[in-house]
């Protein structure tokens, strides 16, 4: 099951408030400004700084790629 388009829409990053990309098949949510990743789990945004992993330029850079590459950027 994916995330409800209403929640994406309303969703955004809680360090920075910038937009996420949501990948359904890893079940993430990426803000690209800060760089971080947040997990998805059960259908539930774990949207917890501390929780969050963060990226550095390469990690990133891959996953724009992909996003690009899915049609989500």
């Amino acid at each position: 099951m994916s995330l409800d388009s209403r929640l994406l829409e309303i969703l955004a990053c809680p360090s920075c408030k910038g937009d996420l990309v949501y990948f359904e098949a890893h079940e993430r949510l990426l803000c690209r400004a800060c760089p971080l990743l947040f997990r998805v789990d059960d259908d539930i945004p774990v949207m917890l700084i501390d929780e969050a992993e963060s990226l550095d330029a390469a990690a990133l850079d891959a996953w724009e790629e992909q996003a690009r590459a899915l049609g989500l950027l």
